[in-house]
């Protein structure tokens, strides 16, 4: 019995190369928990954040010196292996994907989680590949949208970012919730965007959206590149505006406009959500994606081992969609060598 497995192992805050490929001991299950042999998990946006531990008030989540987890990766997507003696959710061979944001873990060939964690049975007709990254940009955009934004039937929303993780999966879901969409890209992916049903794709290399005049119920900046004072006057009169990078500008908006009745900054944060509304969620999407109503977008995928290579194209910050790791698991390559 193999005791050991591959994980990357990052021991202190700096660039792509404090990634570390080792052997680890591989973790054993409790009672309540499951043990998920991995095959996918992603290279989400904040991987890179988190890896340097910037910006510094992050470090009072990821480690104040160090990282407080020593393997790091957001999101996974596997089969179970093995059950805890308590367990009754799950059994053996199910095909599952999960959101461990705030365990980390998922960038290794295992990883044990509750049964009750932010878990789910990944949709039938996604493979592990295109199912690693939903638990990132899919809870993310449901969460901003449906939560922070109180999106309904009939608004207009521009999600600025539409070609990325987060913003592939607003498109689709604001869509699913009756809303008219504005997306806004590269000329790269303007034909990406399109594909995902936006009614509208606005070039950003071309025109800025917020000095075309139009106006809308929702402005969902999924990728940090505006300000609420920015888009202030593109919204209407009683319009909300929130982003996943809450930075100064965006908080005191928050703060100032909580109490009006008018236009307003809100903010909502995925991660700290509990485990139970998180599977809740993924189990929402699952069935979203088994209906057709959302499809996963792939930019690349690169093995384990390149998991540094991985973090330097993500930081570029130009990823369509989302960034892969194929996890090559012991048992497949026993069983490819025979």
């Amino acid at each position: 019995m193999n005791t050991k497995m591959k994980a990357i192992v990052i021991a202190k805050y700096g660039p792509p190369e404090v990634l570390e490929l080792r052997q680890v001991d591989k973790p054993f299950p409790k009672d309540n928990e499951v043990l998920i042999r991995i095959h996918a998990t992603a290279v989400v946006a904040t991987d890179p954040m988190f890896r340097k531990g910037d910006p510094l008030i992050g470090r009072f989540f990821t480690g104040l010196t160090k990282p407080k987890h020593a393997i790091p990766g957001d999101v996974a997507a596997g089969d179970i292996e093995a059950v805890g003696k308590e367990v009754t959710l799950y059994r053996t061979g199910d095909q599952v994907y999960a959101a461990c944001a705030m365990t980390q873990g998922g960038q290794a060939e295992y990883i044990c989680l509750p049964e009750d964690g932010p878990l789910a049975i990944k949709p039938i007709n996604m493979s592990y590949e295109e199912a690693a990254g939903v638990p990132d940009g899919g809870l993310g955009a449901l969460n901003f949208l449906r939560d922070a934004a109180r999106i309904q039937n009939g608004q207009t929303i521009l999600v600025n970012g539409a070609s990325g993780s987060v913003g592939t999966y607003a498109v689709q879901l604001a869509i699913y919730f009756g809303a008219q969409v504005t997306g806004v890209c590269s000329t790269a992916n303007v034909e990406l965007v399109k594909s995902l049903g936006a009614h509208k794709v606005i070039d950003y290399t071309k025109d800025d959206f917020t000095q075309n005049g139009q106006s809308y119920d929702i402005i969902f900046d999924a990728v940090g590149k505006s300000s609420y004072s920015r888009c202030k006057n593109s919204l209407t009169q009683k319009g909300v505006y929130v982003t996943t990078v809450p930075m100064l500008d965006f908080m005191l908006g928050v703060l100032l406009t909580s109490k009006s009745k008018g236009k307003k900054a809100a903010f909502v944060a995925p991660g700290l959500r509990s485990s139970n509304e998180k599977a809740k969620d993924l189990n929402f999407l699952k069935e979203l994606i088994e209906a057709g109503k959302i499809r996963s977008v792939t930019d690349r995928h690169y093995p384990l081992e390149q998991i540094v290579e991985a973090h330097r194209y993500v930081e570029k910050g130009h990823k369509k969609g989302n960034v892969v790791i194929t996890v090559e698991n012991n048992n497949n390559a026993r069983q490819r060598e025979r």
